[in-house]
């Protein structure tokens, strides 16, 4: 059979277009970098349906060929053959992300469907299938190497576990359950980001009593928020920046509560609802693990993680539920006790979820004399960025060189050549630290392309992305982090490390492509250097002085480090309940989400349930995100990082050795062998959840 080759440049041509479309073209940029501020938005839709048809295009010829089916021609073939495809999905999607506009957003519910239908006209086809499964049948006699011998197990196990084994009907079965839910998910976080954008409360000037007790880094902060919206006096919203540090400082209880009901009722009721998105996403992930031969979704979903299976994730949930209840409860007790004492509100006052934020700050005020007051000054971005960047040389030996000449997608945005110490790239850093309308919540980390190594041998360097919602530089000062937001930096640069650091041949195993209750190792294990007065010594510096933290600040920090830790843990620990409940379903909900949420959290509950005060319905991690059945995770990594740590700890924080382990055994192998392997190859042992229990130092 004649071989058929259609580049992107003729698809695009067979389409009729004839315009310079920025992302077909090969572009003219230091390592290939995308051309940002060429793309438009009416090119996203052309290039999809341009590498859509030279991916089919190179699927025929894989399908069609005469040979016997082999690694290189059959799994390494399919490897290669969508990466076109692939990188202006990471372009578009990740800008969506952080960019977005009701256009986009109209625009990506146009393009998933594409994409959802050759995704399963890939997997459901049965030529294709007995081409893999006769590599994989042979897999014994191929004399493979540990990466390639994962990639075989990862493509055959993929084609399984999407659908390949069914019968005809099935598949079409499949093909429908598997479109709706993509398009139930992408409108699942487009109605977060509109509910959480649609809120806001104004101050106006006249009433400047209102916000006289708070800092004047949160008043000013306001102050910019009213001014960017046209309005006067000072305005709070449901971005993290904004309403946190309210939450923490305002006595207004009216305020706060009209603040929390509005941020817990996010998409309940009203035009962003998705309360009947939540069930339904439940529903059709059963369905679709029922069809693939799983009981549940979760069980499904499990048989790929660490975990294994809904017995060994809820035996973790349930072993720290257990170990730490009781002392959350005794935590909020003496919370609530102090409020009490307070005399703010009267000797009857009940504690309520929007009182924690504040009496909880003043309660570390007074009993370990530290307060985000006196630790702000010491945390502005810029120095701790390059603090941050210092800790990566000191430990891995790489360096940051800002560039310029690369374009961001943002002008906000900053972007780094990441380099070994001989000049080497390594790969390249987008930086994106503030919170816009445009942009959803929370921090994450992603990537624009994933290492990998060409076709011809040449090494294909990643583009990573490190975004937050941190607070904004002001009129009177400039971006000053909370301890959070500190924490939350290194946690998102440990994401940054694990994908910058990746090695090897194939991009669906490097970087982050790692079992997800792996994947939160690299991120949770930098948040340990946060209280290390070893890099406190580097980090903390006064913005205003140029001095360091003093010695008896930086004790007040460590001290507290466990301050509320059995609290923090069993909130976190309701979440991973709740994303299990809603993914162990034999049968579809039937009962309100409400309902539903509140069973399965009861255990958890330590602070009074709100009526329509919610998480599932603004839970993008699991219902938008790729969290499902898997939010135990970030408790699982805890354990592991605990442990893990535990050896820097023991031989040095900025260890070079240890660093170098920790590199070559994590952060460079991706998903190249079992996580555990990789693991125990690090550590010497299998982690155990007792490490993370007495870090937590319950009894102290």
């Amino acid at each position: 059979m004649k071989k058929t080759v259609v580049t992107l440049m003729t698809a695009f041509a067979l389409a009729g277009c004839c315009d310079r479309n920025p992302l077909l073209e090969p572009a003219a940029t230091p390592f290939d970098t995308p051309e940002f501020t060429k793309i438009e938005l009416k090119h996203y839709k052309p290039a999809f349906e341009a590498a859509i048809a030279e991916a089919r295009a190179d699927l025929e010829t894989l399908i069609n060929n005469p040979e016997e089916p082999t690694f290189e021609n059959t799994i390494v073939a399919l490897e290669r053959g969508s990466a076109s495809l692939d990188r202006i999905g990471s372009i578009f999607f990740n800008v969506n992300m952080t960019d977005t506009s009701d256009e986009m957003q109209a625009l990506a519910q146009e393009i998933q469907p594409l994409l959802v239908a050759f995704s399963n006209d890939v997997m459901l086809n049965p030529t294709l299938f007995e081409r893999v499964q006769t590599v994989w049948n042979n897999r014994e006699e191929l004399s493979l190497d540990t990466e390639d011998s994962m990639l075989l197990a990862k493509t055959y196990k993929g084609f399984v576990r999407s659908g390949a084994g069914l019968n005809d009907e099935q598949k079409q079965t499949y093909r429908e359950i598997s479109a709706e839910l993509s398009e139930l998910t992408l409108k699942f976080g487009q109605n977060v980001l509109a509910a959480t954008n649609a809120f806001s409360i104004n101050i106006p000037a006249e009433d400047s009593a209102k916000v006289a007790e708070l800092p004047s880094y949160v008043r000013d902060a306001m102050a910019a928020e009213a001014k960017a919206k046209g309005q006067t006096g000072w305005t709070v919203n449901l971005q993290y920046a904004s309403m946190s540090p309210f939450m923490t400082y305002s006595t207004d209880r009216a305020l706060k509560e009209q603040l929390y009901r509005a941020y817990n009722g996010r998409c309940v009721g009203g035009d962003a609802d998705n309360t009947a998105n939540v069930k339904r996403i439940a529903e059709l992930r059963l369905q679709m693990a029922n069809l693939l031969g799983y009981p549940t979704y979760a069980d499904y979903v499990l048989e790929e993680r660490m975990a294994e299976n809904v017995a060994g994730v809820n035996g973790l949930l349930n072993e720290l539920l257990t170990a730490t209840k009781s002392y959350a409860d005794a935590e909020v007790k003496a919370i609530e006790e102090y409020a009490r004492k307070s005399g703010l509100y009267g000797a009857d006052f009940e504690l309520m979820p929007w009182d924690w934020a504040y009496f909880s700050e003043k309660y570390k005020n007074e009993f370990y004399n530290v307060s985000e007051e006196q630790t702000k000054p010491y945390f502005e971005l810029e120095h701790v960025k390059q603090s941050i960047f210092q800790l990566a040389e000191r430990l891995y030996g790489i360096r940051f060189v800002e560039r310029k000449d690369i374009e961001p997608y943002n002008p906000e945005v900053s972007v780094y050549e990441v380099t070994e110490a001989d000049g080497e790239t390594i790969g390249v850093l987008y930086m994106d630290f503030f919170p816009r309308e445009s942009k959803r919540g929370g921090a994450w980390m992603t990537s624009f392309r994933e290492h990998a190594t060409a076709a011809d041998g040449s090494e294909i360097v990643p583009l990573i992305s490190m975004n937050g919602n941190f607070t904004k530089p002001t009129e009177n000062a400039p971006s000053l982090l909370t301890f959070d937001e500190f924490e939350t930096f290194l946690h998102e640069f440990g994401h940054c490390l694990h994908g910058l650091l990746a090695e090897g041949k194939y991009a669906s195993l490097a970087g982050t492509s790692v079992y997800r209750d792996f994947v939160e190792l690299p991120s949770q294990i930098m948040e340990n250097w946060a209280t290390e007065p070893e890099f406190l010594d580097i980090a903390a510096v006064h913005y205003q002085t140029g001095e360091k933290m003093p010695a008896e600040l930086v004790n007040n920090i460590i001290a507290a480090k466990n301050y509320l830790a059995a609290y923090a843990n069993v909130r976190q620990l309701s979440f991973g309940i709740s994303d299990m409940a809603f993914h162990s379903i034999t049968e579809p909900i039937t009962e309100d989400v409400e309902t539903f949420e509140r069973k399965a959290t009861a255990p958890t509950q330590v602070l009074p349930a709100i009526k329509g005060a919610l998480s599932s319905p603004s839970f993008t991690h699991i219902f938008s995100g790729g969290y499902a059945a898997g939010y135990y995770s970030y408790k699982w990594a805890e354990v592991l990082e605990a442990d893990a740590f535990a050896l820097f700890q023991q031989k040095g924080i900025f260890n070079r050795e240890v660093a170098q382990s920790f590199r070559d055994n994590v952060l460079s192998q991706g998903g190249h062998e079992h996580p555990m392997k990789l693991y125990i190859r690090f550590r010497g042992h299998k982690p155990e959840v007792s490490a993370l229990i007495e870090r937590m130092d319950l009894k102290k």
